[in-house]
């Protein structure tokens, strides 16, 4: 091989070499790999019992996250399909959060996608749901924690509080095309069948001879309230 040969073919591995490398970077600055701690200023997590219209991952996104998106054969810790375990804060702003900016986040913009590409597949997320990873996004995606101080226990109506609750915490699993256990809390007439049989409160009660919801995790005890006292009041779609 000729010099002028062997300074070409060098020429092409090195633009090759290049072009790798700068694909690899692009893909890099896409999905960075987020340190959680740097989020909430060196620590573990943050505070959430706060007044300033902050949204409060502990209570209301994570739920979220584990029901529609922690399920067996999707984003649970044995599956991990795509690379993704979505089963605790960590795992999920170490990647695919753009914090301070939903729109730029891939598990944010897969919400809205359509085809195979949408999050959930089965069902799409409630607007309200999207809205509170939204929020939570934009506001930094800290870990804001302890956050129930704010629950009133004599607020229970249906519309407010308990379809809400239900919403971020149980229709992930219980819901048309995911019936979990055959149970669809998806409106107030499938919920108040549930009421009927006694397995809402068994089940999110922990009590024995029910399965245990919201799984992996407990309501606290002001949401529990809030339930048995909905119920006790009528289970009014209020």
């Amino acid at each position: 091989m000729s010099p002028n040969l062997k300074i070409v073919s060098g020429l092409k591995v090195s633009s090759v070499f290049i072009l790798i490398v700068g694909v690899l970077l692009v893909c890099c600055v896409h999905e960075p790999f987020i340190d959680p701690t740097s989020l909430n200023g060196g620590e573990a997590n943050t505070p959430g019992c706060v007044s300033d219209g902050t949204v409060c991952f502990e209570s209301s996104v994570l739920p979220i996250f584990i029901s529609s998106c922690a399920r067996s054969k999707c984003h649970d810790a044995i599956t991990h399909k795509d690379g993704y375990t979505l089963t605790n804060y960590n795992n999920i702003v170490r990647k695919g959060i753009t914090p301070g900016n939903a729109s730029t986040s891939k598990l944010y913009k897969v919400l809205f996608a359509s085809g195979e590409d949408r999050m959930p597949p089965d069902a799409p997320l409630s607007q309200a749901q999207k809205d509170s990873i939204a929020a939570w996004i934009n506001q930094g995606a800290k870990n804001t924690v302890n956050c129930n101080c704010s629950c009133n226990p004599e607020q229970f109506t249906f519309l407010a509080t308990i379809k809400p609750l239900l919403e971020s915490n149980c229709v992930g699993c219980h819901k048309p095309g995911s019936l979990g256990g055959n149970i669809n809390l998806a409106n107030y007439t499938a919920i108040k069948a549930q009421v009927t049989n006694g397995k809402l409160v068994g089940s999110i009660t922990h009590a024995t001879g029910f399965s245990p919801m919201p799984q992996g995790s407990k309501l606290s005890e002001c949401q529990i309230t809030q339930v048995k006292a909905w119920i006790e009041a009528g289970a009014l779609n209020n």
